[in-house]
């Protein structure tokens, strides 16, 4: 099975790459989804967020308010450590296990969907790193848009995570998404042939 490691920072269309090559048939573990699973309402990962950072984090319906925890943590790298401290190794642990599952089903392409995986160093875990690359501002300006962040947050968050040299200095394959939707579908598909060769 061959283990493919996807990155790119917010904004960078990560997600519609990982949707696209689960359509071609690729098994993907989506950390993101993984870390909103570990902090569901009634878990110990939740109760310990909430041990840290005050109740303020929670909204009214006893989740986790992703924004006021947000605000809180992409202001202060020594808090954001904390949150990774009680969330990464959650999330590790139920990552591995979908890992193993999807090996055990035969699967010949695994795609693990992280955004941190260069800030973490977890390139060594995989066979193949393929990193989303797009300009900061284009990234600025299309979380602005589609999630209603102000630009200044985005910019925030841009600033908290890898930056672009670095993030391309670590893969093995760059899918470049600064154009339309029809050219990153054409750039997809030249990477599932690229990902299937190497699985081959």
């Amino acid at each position: 099975m061959l283990k493919v490691g996807l990155t790119g920072g917010i904004g960078s269309g990560k997600s519609a790459v990982s949707a696209a090559l689960a359509s071609y048939g690729a098994v993907v573990v989506d950390a993101d989804a993984i870390a909103r699973e570990v902090v569901a309402p009634g878990t110990p990962g939740l109760a310990e967020v909430v041990a840290e950072f005050g109740e303020g984090v929670l909204a009214a319906d006893g989740s986790l308010d992703r924004p006021a925890l947000g605000a809180i943590v992409f202001a202060d790298k020594a808090r954001l450590a904390g949150l990774n401290a009680i969330v990464h190794p959650r999330v590790a642990e139920r990552s591995a296990e979908l890992m193993a599952r999807a090996e055990a089903a035969g699967a010949r392409v695994l795609v693990y969907d992280v955004p941190l995986l260069v800030e973490n160093g977890l390139e060594p875990l995989y066979d193949v790193v393929v990193v989303v690359d797009t300009p900061d501002e284009v990234r600025v300006e299309r979380v602005s848009r589609d999630r209603g962040m102000p630009p200044e947050q985005v910019r925030a968050r841009i600033a908290s995570q890898a930056d672009r040299r670095t993030r391309l200095a670590s893969a093995d394959l760059v899918v470049d998404n600064s154009g339309t939707r029809e050219e990153l579908a054409d750039r997809v598909a030249e990477l599932w042939r690229a990902l299937l060769e190497r699985a081959a």
